[in-house]
């Protein structure tokens, strides 16, 4: 008995000495998930950023969040890029913009020589055709950019790409800069519906994936990069579980820099602090829109009058103070003003809080404090900025509206939400909607276009159906595909304003504003900048 206790202690401590010498012996980082926030020495030339932003896969060909394609962002190389503050692409991977056959059907690529991916594979346009066709072939959520339109994609040479379409695109090199459409390692990858590998990234970006955990990243410095070398050592991702916790770890100084998602009230208060020096202040005009959906299958916005009345209540400004406390842009189109084909035309028709037009309109159509137009306004839930911007507008109708347009806010959990509203369920709505990628076309095509349908039934199927407007106009439908054709900048500008001056009219959406983002940075981060996909750029962060 005593000789079994005294064994028992010894291997006892022996045990506590192994696990002791175990833990303090260095180990290898690995890309295999794991949990427990990197921590590195202060002073190593490492930037920590922090984010409520929490990945859903690294896998390019099946990324579709911020989230995951802003990493994917910064550990990749596309074929073109942006610079930050500009919607003009840029060549990355290709040395220059594509040459584009008589009939808009054929993009030749030069591709660049000298780089090679994180594995060591040279890079080469084979291996950029491999991950184009993984892209499309892998069924991913985002596969439907490039399925939709690409017909084909080959190698005509070792470093020339050629890609035929299925039709004329003319905003087709821009979907080439989206994230995911990024150049990947064919040893590391194998092409298969479905064959996503989402907890390895193996590019040909200035960073390499160094460490993947449930609440951290790391990422070093890939020195074989075949660009311009990052300004600091490598950079630790720190995923937060809420704004609040977020919040206090950035004004603790446990990160570096903080960037998606605080809420409109704390960053406020951050900017207050960077106003008296406490750290820096960072923003950067979004081509983000929020805007009001109108049913035109739902009664009594199946009248333009009453749609056009709801354009008329507006007041932008206002939702701009006490909803977003200035962290917007009133906007005045559905194509925002990062492009210059944006005219701000709801403005000089409608205006903003003109009440006396709203009465007069729906006056004339009928409608009275006796026989209002009653009009549910819908936002998906736990959004606490929706919510107070449905209040607001339903507020003004109230006090504004003598009775004659009454709002009743309505609210669902977002899933629910996003299923239903193709079906025609909900009759106004409160969204945002989030670029694919950054051309007009992404504010025209996604919200005006139908494939099937009918004045008197409105849309059946198409992109105004999927977003609960049920819009039908051929003379739109027919505009759209003309500047999808349209080579010429200056014909393809003048399709645009054709199209916004007919939305001016049927009105089956209203913009409302226009994003800010906003990046946090303590003193002594430089270099902070937002590229105008909303990614945070690792890269030029020096401290």
């Amino acid at each position: 008995m005593r000789q079994s206790v005294r064994m028992a202690k010894f291997l006892s401590l022996f045990c506590l000495c192994l696990l002791l010498a175990v833990s303090c012996t260095p180990r290898t980082q690995t890309t295999t998930p794991t949990t427990g926030v990197v921590n590195t020495p202060a002073g190593d030339g490492r930037i920590t950023i922090g984010t409520t932003s929490k990945p859903r896969t690294l896998d390019p060909a099946d990324a579709y969040e911020l989230a995951s394609l802003g990493l994917v962002f910064n550990m990749s190389d596309r074929l073109y890029t942006y610079e930050p503050g500009s919607t003009e692409i840029k060549p990355q991977l290709a040395t220059a913009l594509p040459k584009v056959s008589a009939d808009g059907l054929t993009y030749t690529i030069p591709i660049r020589q000298g780089v090679v991916f994180h594995d060591q594979t040279p890079f080469n346009a084979k291996a950029m055709e491999f991950s184009i066709q993984r892209f499309i072939e892998n069924k991913g959520k985002p596969s439907f950019l490039l399925s939709d339109t690409v017909a084909s994609v080959k190698a005509t040479g070792d470093y020339e790409l050629t890609i035929k379409l299925k039709k004329p695109f003319a905003a087709f090199p821009s979907l080439l800069a989206f994230s995911g459409v990024c150049a990947v390692s064919p040893k590391a990858y194998e092409i298969g519906t479905g064959k996503f590998k989402p907890n390895i990234f193996v590019g040909t970006g200035a960073y390499k994936l160094a460490q993947y955990g449930t609440d951290s990243l790391r990422f070093d410095v890939f020195e074989q990069y075949w660009g311009e070398k990052p300004a600091n050592k490598g950079i630790n991702v720190q995923i937060q579980t809420s704004p609040v916790n977020l919040f206090n770890a950035f004004r603790t100084g446990a990160v570096d820099v903080a960037y998606l998602s605080l809420q409109p009230d704390q960053i406020r208060s951050l900017e207050e602090g960077a106003k008296k020096g406490d750290w820096q202040a960072i923003n950067a005009q979004s081509s983000v829109v929020s805007y009001m959906v109108l049913n035109r299958n739902q009664k009594p916005l199946d009248k333009p009058e009453v749609r056009n009345a709801i354009a008329s209540l507006i007041d932008r400004p206002l939702l701009n103070d006490r909803v977003l406390f200035g962290q917007a842009e009133p906007l005045y189109s559905m194509i925002p003003t990062t492009f210059n084909v944006s005219q701000p035309l709801f403005k000089d028709k409608y205006g903003d809080a003109n009440f006396e037009q709203a009465k007069k309109t729906l006056t004339a159509a009928g409608f009275s404090k006796e026989n209002p137009a009653k009009v549910q306004v819908w936002y998906p839930a736990s959004s606490p900025t929706r919510s107070l911007a449905a209040q607001t507008l339903k507020s003004l109708a109230d006090t504004k509206m003598d009775g004659i347009l009454q709002l009743e806010v309505k609210t669902v959990e977002g899933a629910t939400f996003f299923k239903e509203i193709s079906k025609g369920l909900y009759p106004a709505a409160l969204l945002d909607w989030y670029p694919d990628f950054l051309d007009p076309d992404n504010y025209v095509q996604p919200f005006l276009a139908c494939e099937k349908g009918s004045v008197a039934k409105g849309c059946e199927n198409g992109g105004s159906q999927t977003q609960g407007s049920f819009y039908y106009n051929e003379a739109v439908n027919k505009l759209i595909d003309q500047q999808r054709k349209e080579q010429n900048p200056q014909a393809r500008q003048k399709i645009f304003t054709d199209i916004q001056t007919q939305v001016l009219t049927d009105v089956p959406y209203i913009p409302l504003w226009q994003n800010k983002d906003y990046v946090f940075a303590q003193k002594g981060v430089n270099n902070v900048k937002i590229d105008p996909t909303q990614n945070l750029i690792y890269k030029t962060i020096k401290k």
